[in-house]
């Protein structure tokens, strides 16, 4: 049954995709990479690094930094 809590659905998210958040951060921290190569005129420069630091934030939460 899906709980009501955003929280644990993410919780319950990661561990039945990815096992565990440290793996899933792996997953984040490769696509902050691939952020980092994305061709040029398809997003701002700026924009780009707004989603990086998101994805970073996001990152150092799951992996308890």
């Amino acid at each position: 049954m899906p709980s009501n809590n955003p929280f644990i659905e993410l919780s319950n998210f990661i561990e039945d995709t990815y096992g565990s958040p440290e793996a899933f951060a792996q997953q984040l921290d490769l696509a902050v990479e691939m952020l980092f190569y994305v061709e040029e005129d398809t997003f701002s420069r700026r924009e780009l690094q707004e989603v990086a630091s998101a994805l970073m934030s996001v990152m150092r939460v799951l992996q308890g930094k």
